[in-house]
């Protein structure tokens, strides 16, 4: 069975929910390997192992603990060779991710092989032999089925796509002895500012997001939406014109030129649904629209309508939530 190379950053030996995923979309195709990116890789071993991983490569080398992708890209490449030669390699899976991404295209042109992006879902080809990607396209219009015919598949894979499903095993592991190029070695992170934590989960990784627009009508009112989130589980994302009015930060700006989210549950309040929005938020689960305007574009969209004024609905959809609570 050819080997599936998972690309896991694993910051002080923990395991995201993204790697959850990737692992297990991994077993579907061939036998799951993890190469463990960053300084307490080797902690990461077990976690991984409970959800299949049958091998995992620790490099656990301080300069893959920043952002720069040219020493990622070495450390993987040298994985792949090594899984290549081993019983072959049939697909590399990342985190879509800006970073993800990043690293799937150099990947692709040092494998040889092709990259698709933002996929949704995977499967075995058994006509083809190749891994069978599901992305959404051309903002949402179209659902199409691709796959790489040349190399190994390098595949960056929303996040959200599929339920981390547990399947025990004990991982062989083995840590790397890398040697960088010059090349790697020419750019360094030099200092790090950290986000202060808001206490709530990261916006593409979220299970539950609540996004605000225009509607909301100034900054103020974004603390209607923090406490139905924080209600929820959830993370609070906006509109592009919210954050262009200096609503809300852009770091969690989603849609075309923000942030791409899939969660279960996405809440659109006082969010028109611009074609540039929909593109971030289309692959979520289940979509709920809060629109004063009947016409409004997200409802086209949207698994389940409210048509009223979001300063009346979202005060009793929270006051409702108590209620349940207590």
């Amino acid at each position: 069975m050819p080997y599936v190379l998972v690309v896991a950053e694993t910051p002080d030996g923990s395991v995201r929910k993204p790697e959850q995923e990737l692992l297990t979309l991994a077993r579907r195709l061939g036998e799951p390997a993890v190469i463990a990116l960053g300084v307490g890789a080797a902690q990461a071993a077990e976690a991984l192992g409970y959800f299949g991983a049958s091998h995992v490569y620790v490099a656990d080398d301080p300069l893959l603990d920043g952002y720069t992708a040219v020493p990622k890209v070495e450390a993987i490449r040298h994985v792949a060779a090594i899984l290549a030669e081993r019983g072959g390699l049939i697909a590399v899976l990342l985190a879509a991710t800006p970073e993800g991404k990043e690293l799937a295209g150099r990947l692709a042109v040092k494998l040889d092989g092709g990259v698709i992006a933002d996929a949704t879902d995977l499967a075995l080809s058994p006509e083809l032999g190749t891994v069978l990607t599901t992305q959404s396209v051309f903002g949402g219009s179209f659902t199409v089925q691709a796959t790489v015919v040349r190399g190994p598949a390098i595949v960056a894979v929303k996040a959200n796509a599929v339920t981390p499903e547990p399947s025990p095993a004990t991982p062989q592991v083995e840590t790397l002895a890398l040697e960088f190029s010059d090349l790697a070695t020419t750019a360094r992170v030099i200092a790090r500012t950290e986000r202060p934590p808001s206490g709530r989960p990261e916006l593409t990784d979220a299970t539950v997001v609540v996004s605000g627009g225009r509607g909301l009508g100034g900054p103020e009112h974004f603390s209607l939406l923090e406490h139905l989130a924080d209600q929820l589980g959830g993370a609070v994302g906006a509109s592009r014109a919210a954050v262009d009015a200096g609503w809300y930060p852009h770091q969690l700006q989603v849609g075309q030129t923000g942030k791409t989210v899939s969660p279960q549950l996405y809440l659109a309040v006082g969010i028109s649904g611009a074609i540039q929005h929909r593109a971030g938020m289309q692959t979520s689960k289940t979509i709920v629209a809060v629109n004063k305007d009947p016409e409004a574009p997200i409802f086209e969209l949207a698994d389940f309508g409210v048509i009223g004024d979001l300063f009346t609905v979202i005060p009793q959809l929270t006051e409702g939530i108590d209620q349940r609570e207590r």
